[in-house]
């Protein structure tokens, strides 16, 4: 493909992206499935410019052609006359520009986010809301793995992945975590993996599960365990001691989680809840530990999928915010006296955290705030990581990760104790 050629496809992909709710990955897969003639090389460039669009915001319109311009004039710095020379309409390249384009070129201004997930960001972060929204929405995230320490040791699956020449790094918070920088490889064909011996998580998502505290012997309840990450890392704190109870609205996500659970070596019970669910009362009451990975905007993952920052609006997270507390309070009934309630999202933005925990700390005097400092002395967490979180969370019972602040997607995590 030519340089022009692969401008082209970039904007038609881009356009693409912006019609469909389909992730911008599936999107590339499916192009290049269907696109043989174009290379690896051809592949990674085209990918690498629709990513470098979607992780900037729009400047010259909406579309793709508009997204690609700027990115030419503001991260390549081509000028307005060197972008004509690949927008020739020639062959595969993108159309002449028009008098307009040729004009905005010549001063391209920045775009910021929209104004309410701005005033969002503002409210979490405070005057470091930029530095914040540069890491979560242009930083590149690496793949993290959690060991499985009920069948291998960290070293054990490091010889295994050195072996197969790829570059490791231990994690700083979870006492199980490795990192692999650079471009996600297949670990599939591993055996360490096809063993049960780790599982691809995100640290932030490992410290999540690890705040729970759950132990040997405990009832414990993932109260919306989508693809069972949480639910596979609590099952290892608990050392297959206990029940352990994943609950979800969704029974094909349900189903997704057994074959991993079997890889684990590790056992679940699967209820399914919401209107046409299972009304849970005999669990009333009953947990030690429940868990409630809420569903969000997923803004603390959009250094993955930045696509979803133009898709989200203000009526949609406000929509979220109401069916968190909801959640919320239902699982809420679940915890036994003494028993601990955690909440958590994968999302960066105050509506859909610290507003829901304080709304449900308002409206449940039953409920205590429980220090992060406390929890944070799981084993599961290095001595760093407890340092670390404790020090993050300032003495309070909420703490809110970054890819800034810790290195991780983004996750807000509030614990509460039932006291009555």
């Amino acid at each position: 493909m030519t340089p022009s050629a692969r401008l082209q496809a970039a904007i038609d992909l881009l356009d693409r992206i912006a019609s469909s709710r389909q992730p911008a990955d599936q999107v590339l897969r499916t192009w290049g499935g269907a696109n043989r003639y174009a290379g690896s090389k051809d592949r990674r460039a085209v990918a690498d410019r629709v990513y470098l669009c979607l992780r900037q915001p729009p400047r010259m319109g909406e579309g793709g052609r508009g997204r690609v311009l700027a990115s030419l004039a503001l991260h390549d710095g081509l000028t307005a006359a060197e972008i004509a020379g690949l927008f020739t309409g020639e062959g595969h390249a993108p159309g002449s520009l028009t008098p307009e384009e040729t004009a905005a070129l010549s001063a391209p201004t920045p775009a910021a986010l929209p104004v309410f997930i701005e005033d969002q960001l503002k409210a979490s972060f405070g005057d470091d809301w930029r530095a914040e929204a540069d890491d979560l929405m242009l930083s590149r995230a690496p793949l993290d793995i959690r060991i499985n320490g009920l069948k291998a040791t960290i070293d054990d699956v490091l010889q295994e992945l050195s072996d197969a020449g790829l570059k490791v790094d231990r994690t700083p918070w979870s006492a199980f975590g490795l990192r692999l920088p650079g471009p996600p490889p297949n670990l599939s064909p591993l055996t360490a993996f096809k063993s049960g011996a780790f599982e691809v998580q995100d640290e932030g998502s490992q410290l999540a599960a690890w705040l729970v505290g759950a132990q040997c012997g405990e009832t414990v309840i993932d109260y919306c365990a989508g693809g069972g990450g949480k639910t596979l890392a609590i099952a290892q704190a608990m050392r297959g001691s206990g029940r352990l109870i994943a609950c979800d609205l969704n029974p094909r996500r349900l189903d997704a989680i057994k074959p991993r659970l079997q890889r684990a070596g590790v056992f679940a019970e699967f209820r399914r809840v919401g209107p046409t669910g299972d009304r849970l009362d005999d669990l009333q009451g009953q947990a030690d530990r429940v868990l409630v990975d809420a569903p969000c905007s997923g803004s603390g993952t959009w250094r993955r999928r930045p696509e979803e920052a133009w898709r989200l609006t203000e009526a949609e997270l406000k929509r979220l915010a109401d069916v968190q507390l909801e959640i919320l309070a239902r699982a809420a009934d679940l915890v036994r006296p003494g028993g601990r309630l955690a909440y958590v999202t994968c999302s960066v933005l105050a509506a859909e955290n610290a507003a829901v925990a304080d709304a449900f700390a308002a409206a449940r005097p039953d409920f205590a705030p429980l220090a992060i400092e406390t929890a944070a002395q799981s084993s599961m967490l290095t001595a760093l990581g407890r340092q670390r979180l404790s020090a993050l969370a300032q003495g309070g019972s909420e703490v809110q990760l970054s890819p800034r602040r810790s290195q991780t997607d983004g996750f807000f995590i509030a614990l509460f104790e039932r006291t009555s």
